[in-house]
């Protein structure tokens, strides 16, 4: 599989050189080919000019930038070259129609759900007894709720309900030092909010990416509200993907140690950050997880969970078109 994705962790200067982009740093020249390069991560400071952006946007490189604090800060998004004004204005008509919207929010809803209970059902399966209730809760309460909600504002409740009480389940299979006791994001201030922020904002670009690869206004959402300054489609088709990625990616680097507090973890003040060698055992992780393959059963080919989220894209595209279900990645039955 060619190596699509690049991450920057060192200072330096982004510029071409030839067939490849030329990355400066203090211990040399790193070449990454063009051709293969489809997005960069930068974890450092980087300098960059205008000619770099300009071969960036003419060959649809997407590159992301975060903070010293792992932080998603944004994205050079090149000039879409998928432009639809009919799917964007029927986009935007089915924002504006409430019914139609709720479908779309509800169906993400409901996928966290379904994708939070496959996750957790493997725990279970290996003597995690205590997990039964909540299973249970998931598979047979949660849809009930759904179909009394009645707006985007209570439907948002239970989204909020079903994360709430997936986290209070980490006391019973994770170590003692990665209990989620609150979810605090802005700082994170504990190792465990801090793997989930950085988390959620690798799987926040990563879908910024898939998207850009569609017609979809990556602005125009339905579970969350379009903001400014923001991607919100993004939030919206990344939830169902954060149980299968995100959590999976988390459990596996506490469980088998790849990850512990004293060794990958710095506290500065309020905050709690992975340091260098902790983001890149986390990202390599993540990665493994993203590019993991598996047999798609309705296209009858193997695909990744990358894929999976622009396969997702595609149906929110046959939703607005063509009203066709909106039925979100699930992972019990890998399509």
């Amino acid at each position: 599989m060619k190596e699509e994705t690049r991450y920057i962790f060192s200072k330096g200067e982004l510029t071409r050189k030839d067939h490849s982009i030329r990355f400066k740093h203090d211990k040399g020249n790193l070449y990454l080919p063009i051709k293969d390069t489809k997005e960069l991560f930068c974890f450092e400071d980087i300098t960059i000019s205008t000619k770099i952006i300009d071969l960036f946007a003419k060959t649809g490189i997407v590159l992301h930038f975060f903070n010293y604090y792992g932080h998603y800060s944004g994205t050079f998004y090149p000039r879409e070259y998928l432009l639809s004004g009919n799917l964007t204005v029927k986009q935007a008509q089915t924002y504006l129609d409430k019914k139609r919207r709720l479908d779309i929010a509800k169906a993400i809803v409901q996928g966290i759900a379904n994708n939070i209970y496959t996750t957790l059902y493997h725990y279970y399966r290996h003597g995690k007894i205590e997990i039964k209730i909540f299973l249970d809760w998931l598979r047979q309460d949660v849809p009930n709720l759904l179909l009394s909600v009645q707006n985007i504002k209570q439907l948002l409740m239970v989204e909020g309900t079903i994360w709430s009480r997936f986290y209070q389940t980490f006391a019973i299979f994770l170590p003692e030092d990665f209990i989620l006791y609150k979810r605090i994001k802005r700082p994170p201030d504990n190792p465990i909010n801090a793997l989930i922020s950085f988390g959620n904002s690798l799987l926040y670009a990563k879908t910024l990416s898939q998207i850009y690869h569609t017609h979809l206004d990556p602005t125009i959402s339905f579970l969350h509200e379009p903001g400014e300054s923001r991607f919100s489609l993004c939030l919206d088709l990344c939830e169902v993907f954060k149980p299968i990625i995100v959590y999976k990616t988390i459990f596996e680097c506490v469980n088998n140690r790849k990850l512990t507090v004293g060794r990958h973890f710095m506290k500065e003040l309020n905050y709690c950050i992975l340091n260098e060698t902790g983001r890149k055992i986390f990202i390599q992780s993540f990665e493994n997880r993203l590019n993991e393959v598996f047999q798609h059963p309705k296209l009858k080919r193997k695909i990744t969970y990358k894929q999976a989220i622009r396969l997702d894209a595609y149906k929110l595209i046959k939703f607005i078109l063509e009203d066709k279900p909106f039925i979100p990645f699930i992972l019990e039955e890998k399509m």
